[in-house]
């Protein structure tokens, strides 16, 4: 017997497939709202997850264990999926301008399309290298540079990483990790590889306990990682160019970089990875929403942008007025529950409820070797393979909530 349809009355649309609005998807699969229709539009039809990215580029997990499958999530929650790119805001008609397709009206939007590592300042970077963000490139490139030093282990590799934070030091720990596999394997000696770490800062991780960046900086010495400290680049440049037939400049696939920096030093690498601060893209600072001088959402307690009350913002890509928060996955994961309540409030007519993030978190972070150092706050305990087991069941008790979604008696029906 066919059912009747319910009515459209609403329009929610959700911009990004961040970890907040992964976790949206899912509660909008268990719990819809009659006459609402979601919409998501993402770049792509699976997002990865920050926690286990760094033991995917080490080795440990596969690709599809450390990605969220969006197609599927979009599905389950009966979500339309979009896959463009937003590149603006019509705020006085209320639609989401893309790309490749017509714009896309909305009554309440949600916002959380992460952030991507500030190139733009600094010459030849975003030409040269390679952004931590978004990661489908990330990986692309990195995939492409395990094949070339698979295929030609004898050969030296040079890796400059630009930026010390948590994200710069993972890479650098988890890359090293995979290299260092692959010349054992061919029994080729481990010189062949440098990898170097640039950081503005004159230590790593500033955000975190002395006594953690002590310990990161020691191991990172350890391993072999050429640490740059206090030293800001400034330039990205080739070092070889060549000419093609049609007088255009042309990039040799052994071509060689140089990393320039302020102090004068310069280092010559085969390629460079950049990880640093935060930025957001250029089309929020004209979008007409009031933004940090970083260009991130100004959100109330509630997840609401401070100028424009229908619209919402959760992960990277906003700030909280009231609360200081680093950008981590761990702050987009726990805004993802608040975030659904909200909209659907917000959809219901009902007051909202205000979330108030914690000042201290925990911190797992992966050394590389299936060993993780654990700190919160001033606490904190060196790295053991224990830790890393720990860190290994949360990470997949957290992908699993998207694996073998249940079916809600409307899909059933």
């Amino acid at each position: 017997m066919q059912q009747n349809l319910q009515p459209i009355v609403k329009d929610l649309v959700l911009i990004g497939g961040g970890h907040s609005h992964a976790i949206v998807l899912k509660m909008f699969g268990m719990k819809p709202l009659p006459g609402v229709r979601l919409t998501l539009i993402t770049v792509a039809s699976d997002t990865a997850y920050s926690g286990m990215l760094p033991g995917h580029i080490a080795g440990f997990y596969s690709h599809d264990e450390c990605h969220i499958d969006l197609r599927n999530l979009a599905n389950f929650a009966q979500a339309q999926l979009y896959i463009d790119r937003a590149i603006a805001l019509d705020l006085e008609n209320n639609k989401v301008v893309c790309a490749n397709r017509p714009a896309v009206d909305f009554d309440v939007l949600s916002i959380d399309i992460g952030s991507t590592p500030a190139t733009i300042t600094v010459a030849g970077a975003a030409e040269y290298a390679t952004a931590a963000k978004p990661v489908s490139q990330l990986l692309e490139n990195w995939n492409r540079l395990v094949e070339t030093v698979s295929k030609n282990p004898q050969e030296s590799t040079s890796i400059a990483i630009v930026g010390g934070g948590v994200g710069g030091v993972e890479m650098a720990l988890s890359m090293r990790a995979k290299l260092h596999q692959i010349l054992h394997q061919t029994q080729q000696p481990i010189p062949n590889l440098v990898i170097h770490l640039f950081q503005r800062d004159t230590e790593l991780m500033p955000n975190y306990h002395q006594s953690v960046r002590r310990q990161i900086q020691q191991i990172l010495i350890e391993k072999g990682i050429k640490l740059h400290l206090g030293e800001t680049v400034c330039k990205v440049a080739p070092q070889n160019l060549t000419l093609n037939p049609s007088g255009l400049a042309e990039r040799e696939n052994g071509e060689v970089f140089e990393v320039k920096c302020e102090s004068g030093l310069t280092i010559e690498c085969n390629k460079i990875f950049w990880v640093t601060q935060a930025s957001a893209p250029e089309w929020l600072k004209t979008s007409g929403l009031r933004t940090d001088k970083q260009g991130f959402i100004l959100v109330e307690d509630t997840l609401q942008s401070q100028t424009y009350p229908h619209i919402f913002a959760a992960g990277d890509i906003a700030t909280m007025i009231n609360h200081s928060c680093p950008k981590a996955g761990v702050f987009a994961v726990r805004q993802g529950k608040p975030l659904f309540e909200n909209l659907q409030r917000i959809l219901l007519g009902q007051s909202l409820k205000p979330y108030r993030p914690q000042k201290e978190y925990l911190s797992l972070i992966g050394t590389g070797d299936k060993r993780a150092i654990a700190t919160r706050g001033t606490f904190n305990l060196p790295p053991h393979k224990l830790l890393w087991y720990w860190k290994d069941w949360i990470d997949r008790r957290f992908m699993k909530r998207f694996s073998n979604l249940p079916q809600t008696e409307a899909q059933r029906g």
